[in-house]
């Protein structure tokens, strides 16, 4: 079995948030549906996928998602907020630790693991501890709370290099307003899957998402706006 180093998952994670900078957070998924759920994604371009822990099984289904998705396709755990998940993660061969917070124990376990590290933030201080801690790109949560003009200010003094996507809320229409005001790409969740939603639902509300981005990614016009 090929072995997937961290270089190889930096490489990967570059590829992915340039070819399509939109993560599926697969919140309440069940292992029986992984794998079709995983391929309409995957079918739609998504090349980044979390299973959040607090879902039914959740490390079964990322151990399908793994199994049956192409390497280039990175796979993870998203809700993560324990040391320990990190060992069971590597073991699995998943690839991304995607967190609520900035916990910089579990980002530096992550890391020492070889695997790629998303951290939640919503203040500067939060961003720059969990970059020093080594976080590959920054999750801006909840983005209800931060909006696109906190965004911005943020993104003036982070380093421009750094992915920043805003996770919570996010629905085609607001797609524009956040590119504009800096955003890298994006977590999606309900307005993408919820629980019981079938292969051909996902794809659908897929197709809507990487149109929406394409339309704004870059420059935005404000015609992609409207509600």
């Amino acid at each position: 079995m090929m072995t997937t180093t961290l270089a190889d998952r930096t490489q990967g994670l570059r590829a992915a948030l340039a070819r399509l900078p939109l993560v599926a957070i697969l919140r309440g998924l069940r292992p029986d549906d992984a794998e079709a759920i995983g391929r309409a994604l995957d079918q739609a371009g998504f090349g980044l996928i979390e299973v959040p822990l607090n879902s039914p099984d959740p490390f079964a289904s990322i151990a399908t998602l793994r199994r049956k998705l192409a390497p280039a396709t990175l796979v993870g755990a998203g809700t993560v907020t324990r040391v320990a998940d990190v060992a069971r993660l590597q073991a699995l061969g998943a690839d991304l630790v995607v967190m609520p917070h900035a916990d910089v124990r579990v980002i530096r376990a992550a890391k020492a693991a070889g695997l790629l590290c998303v951290p939640g933030i919503a203040t500067p201080t939060e961003a720059f501890a969990a970059l020093d801690a080594g976080a590959d790109a920054l999750k801006l949560f909840p983005a209800e709370l931060v909006t696109p003009a906190v965004m911005k200010a943020m993104r003036a003094v982070l380093p421009p290099d750094v992915p920043l996507l805003p996770v919570g809320g996010i629905t085609p229409a607001s797609l524009a307003m956040w590119r504009s005001a800096g955003a890298s790409g994006f977590g999606l969740g309900s307005a993408l899957y919820a629980p019981g939603s079938t292969a051909q639902t996902v794809a659908l509300r897929a197709d809507e998402f990487v149109q929406a981005w394409r339309a704004c990614a870059p420059p935005c016009t404000t015609a992609h706006h409207r509600t």
